[in-house]
């Protein structure tokens, strides 16, 4: 694995490439004019087919974070390299049919590895100064890489929107929020619940024709060939368990009209695991969203399907108070 550059997209952003498991994985490398040594961040995003930009099929709009954040940190100073997962991006549907049965939590650690070998094939990045930055999900298989002693490992973590509770129950959650004021509530969240039982269990699952279209199509994601299984593994995964095994700075960021992860519950179940890390840093910006874009409207009025929907529209900025925490941070890092 190392870097394989192609035609520059801009002044100081190159494609480039590394395989796993003989696919490709393709990604964007960002980097300050010079030849002074500088401290570097990987991107990791979130959850479903979101691609290296932080974008997803299922959002509209093109105006994401990670592109964004690795546009002010290339300002900055910083190399950043940002990828699609095998999942994601423009190639999914060539590599999904070659992907069927073999999605895992090691094989996102393997596309991360391989991230990080590239990056550091760059010469001008300092290999004791290598960060990662995650939103959502991408912060368990960043302390998941972490974990298994690898051979570079990363100096300090920045997690946004990071799950503090097992992955499961932030869904049920999510879930619990759209079905309460519905009349029959009660009843939806336990034929939901009836499902989940047997799909951990690793029994058929066989969603009933009543429940709603878009829990109808969540249930049947989770059991479909092409994302075991790594559904399964995901769905039982304890954040807070992984964390408390890393001793590197960290900081969390989770902001506070953020409506997929809870800054409380989530928030304190991190800084309640990582008690014993002197290095350990949390901020919960007020008007933060779940992808750090600024959002000014009372959290009591935001509702998931409107969210979501409006993450990447167009003059949407990210929020100046979690980018400044994250600036200043990898700052007094590097």
């Amino acid at each position: 694995m190392g870097e394989n550059v192609t035609e520059p997209q801009q002044d100081n952003s190159k494609e480039v490439t590394w395989d796993v498991d003989e696919i490709a994985v393709y990604g964007t490398l960002t980097r300050p004019a010079g030849t002074e040594q500088r401290p570097a961040v990987v991107f990791i995003a979130g959850s479903g087919p979101t691609d290296r930009n932080w974008c997803s099929p299922l959002l509209a709009g093109t105006n994401c974070s990670g592109q964004l954040l690795a546009r002010v940190l290339t300002e900055q100073g910083f190399v950043t390299l940002r990828y699609d997962k095998r999942a994601a991006g423009p190639h999914v549907h060539e590599n999904l049919p070659r992907l069927i049965g073999k999605i895992s939590m090691q094989g996102h650690v393997d596309e991360l590895t391989g991230a990080v070998t590239t990056l550091l094939s760059v010469p001008t990045v300092d290999p004791k100064r290598l960060f990662v930055l995650t939103n959502s999900e991408g912060a368990i298989h960043a302390l998941h890489y972490q974990l298994q002693a690898p051979r570079h490992p990363f100096n300090g973590f920045m997690l946004t929107g990071a799950p503090g509770r097992p992955v499961g129950l932030v869904a049920r959650d999510q879930l619990l929020a759209q079905a309460a004021p519905l009349p029959n509530g009660d009843d939806l969240m336990r034929r939901y619940d009836r499902c989940i039982t047997a799909f951990v269990a690793g029994k058929p699952m066989v969603p009933d024709t009543s429940l709603p279209e878009g829990v109808k199509d969540l249930l049947l994601s989770l059991d479909t060939p092409a994302n075991l299984p790594f559904a399964r593994e995901l769905w039982l995964e304890d954040p807070a368990r992984l964390i408390a095994r890393v001793s590197e700075p960290i900081l969390v960021v989770i902001g506070k009209k953020d409506i997929q992860v809870d800054w409380r519950k989530d928030g304190s179940a991190l800084e309640k695991a990582t008690a014993g890390n002197v290095h350990m840093r949390f901020a919960y910006p007020g008007n933060a969203d779940h992808v750090l874009k600024y959002e000014p409207r009372p959290r009591e009025n935001l509702t998931a399907v409107e969210v979501g929907a409006s993450y990447n529209a167009e003059g949407r900025a990210v929020d100046p108070d979690a980018l400044a925490i994250i600036v200043d941070w990898l700052i007094e890092q590097s």
